[in-house]
């Protein structure tokens, strides 16, 4: 809960309709440095094109994505239409570049980090490379999702061992909407900062490859994800792409 005025909290810019934070990997990483203990409770989301559509169609998912302390620009698009309005510094900002700066961030080596998400294997295999890269992280705790939405108790359940955890972060990992729906319910109950990472989980388990640099360079991630999960992901990206790219013609046309 934010206790007092907030040092150097980012702008928002309108991208269909969705207020996405206007930054860039080290504004975020800063302002998590430079507010750790104001924004205890709240939360932050990776926002993508997929994301924003949703928000966009679904009243009460674009109420849980506002309500954020922070929404990523997690996907190239969106830091496109950001510098296009004026806000030059933003750039594409993933949840796995800001996950690995926290985890490696010298101020917050002495943070105590939570995982919440994905099967026990997958999350086993994630906290065993975590600890690999990251020997001296301080992990407080971990648990897998259990596959369904949580009841009011089960929330305060999972809020009280997360506090009894004495957790400063708790990376969640459930994929959108279901990681920010919760964290919106979680929200001010626990004295952690919650950020949803959805596939990051999977990527540190080495389940699956992230993207090659010059496909993430070019905004192809989506793409990649595609190649690799086509049956999944085809009506998805076909569908999302497709009305990203309507709602903003129709965005600048209005204006």
């Amino acid at each position: 809960m934010k206790m007092s005025k907030l040092l150097n909290e980012p702008s928002r810019v309108n991208v269909i309709g969705i207020p996405i934070s206007a930054v860039n990997l080290k504004m975020a990483l800063e302002f998590i440095e430079n507010n750790l203990n104001d924004i205890r409770g709240e939360y932050i989301c990776a926002s993508n094109a997929h994301t924003t559509v949703m928000a966009h169609d679904d009243k009460h998912y674009k109420t849980v994505q506002s309500a954020s302390i922070m929404s990523l620009p997690d996907g190239k698009p969106l830091a496109i239409i950001g510098q296009k309005k004026g806000y030059k510094s933003m750039k594409k900002t993933t949840g796995l570049n800001f996950m690995k700066a926290i985890l490696s961030s010298k101020k917050l080596k002495s943070c105590r980090h939570y995982f919440y998400g994905n099967t026990k294997e997958n999350i086993d295999l994630m906290i065993k490379n975590i600890k690999n890269i990251y020997p001296e992280l301080n992990i407080c705790g971990y648990e897998p999702s259990i596959f369904k939405e949580l009841t009011n108790e089960e929330i305060n359940d999972l809020a009280k061992r997360i506090d009894n955890a004495k957790a400063d972060f708790v990376w969640i990992g459930l994929g959108a909407p279901r990681q920010e729906i919760l964290m919106y319910k979680l929200k001010n109950k626990t004295n952690s900062i919650m950020i949803g990472v959805g596939g990051v989980f999977n990527i540190l388990a080495g389940i699956i490859n992230d993207a090659p640099d010059w496909m993430q360079k070019a905004g192809l991630e989506w793409l990649y994800r595609l190649l690799k999960e086509p049956k999944r992901l085809f009506k998805r990206y076909l569908i999302t792409n497709t009305k990203f790219i309507l709602y903003n013609m129709r965005e600048k046309n209005e204006n």
